[in-house]
């Protein structure tokens, strides 16, 4: 039978997402860059992590966890007072030798030396992007968009000496006003807000209501396939508009089933499987193909 519209399609969809982010929420049920953020304790070393972590995480997920690994080695087993107390100028030549695809040790040097001044100025990362968040907002588009034009303002000279006209951090800070789907940093947020057995909640001034889908390849075409957003091309207006069919299912948390929406699509390269993955879950699904 032919589900008569896209809402009450998407409505069906709910004990499917319920069994998915069921069978994905433990700590181990997928190799994750999130596995890494997890062996710190203390709450700063772990949003110090989770910024370096979420702003490496664009490639396979291997060399993703490799480069962060290469990065942690060079700051040491406190990375939060590491950050603190950086120094480009006596730290960077440490990062020379680090490189994650198209990013160098010293965008890596400018990442840690923006972060040494949000904290500097706000105490935290999380202060820093509170500035400019606003509660009353439908989501966190406005304060992302403020929140990298900001850092994108402090001073890169230190890192950089001459700073390029286009230089390399600015790839850590998109914009949503400039159609961005921000996937890194809405997935550093969804690490640092939610909380359950694998997203930490570290920080506890954002509502988790207002976060927004981390927009990558394999959310994209799961949602396709759902028929999640009638969006064609990536960007922000495909991330809010599959935030939406997610917060008609879950209000108050619609980036609950993220994880396992990632997850799924990359467990599941091809559309025929998964399709037979989703049936194999019990769905019922009307989709065209």
């Amino acid at each position: 039978m032919r589900i008569a519209s896209r809402s009450s399609s998407i409505a069906q969809l709910k004990p499917l997402l319920d069994d998915l982010y069921a069978g994905f929420n433990y700590p181990d049920s997928a190799a994750d860059p999130i596995q890494i953020v997890r062996r710190y304790d203390r709450a700063d070393d772990r949003e110090v992590v989770g910024f370096c972590a979420a702003s490496l995480a664009f490639g396979r997920v291997g060399s993703v966890m490799q480069s962060i690994e290469r990065l942690l080695a060079v700051v040491g087993p406190q990375p939060g007072s590491y950050v603190r107390a950086f120094d480009p100028s006596r730290d960077g030549a440490a990062f020379r030798h680090l490189v994650h695809r198209w990013t160098r040790g010293p965008d890596l040097v400018a990442l840690l030396w923006v972060m040494r001044q949000m904290i500097d100025r706000a105490g935290s990362i999380e202060g820093f992007f509170l500035q400019e968040y606003d509660a009353a907002a439908d989501d966190v588009e406005q304060a992302l968009d403020r929140f990298s034009a900001r850092a994108l303002a402090l001073d890169l000279r230190g890192a950089y000496g001459r700073v390029p006209s286009r230089p390399g951090v600015c790839y850590f800070f998109p914009r949503p006003s400039a159609g961005s789907g921000c996937k890194r940093l809405n997935l550093f947020l969804r690490w640092m807000v939610r909380r359950d057995a694998l997203d930490l909640g570290v920080w506890t001034r954002v509502d988790p209501a207002k976060l927004v889908v981390p927009l990558d390849t394999h959310v994209i075409r799961v949602g396709r396939c759902l028929r999640l957003t009638h969006y064609a091309s990536p960007g922000w207006r495909m991330a809010r508009d599959i935030t939406a069919s997610l917060r008609r299912l879950e209000p108050t948390d619609p980036v609950k089933y993220d994880y396992s929406l990632c997850h799924l699509g990359m467990k599941n390269p091809k559309l025929s499987s998964l399709k037979a993955e989703l049936s194999r879950l019990r769905t019922v699904l009307s989709v065209e193909t």
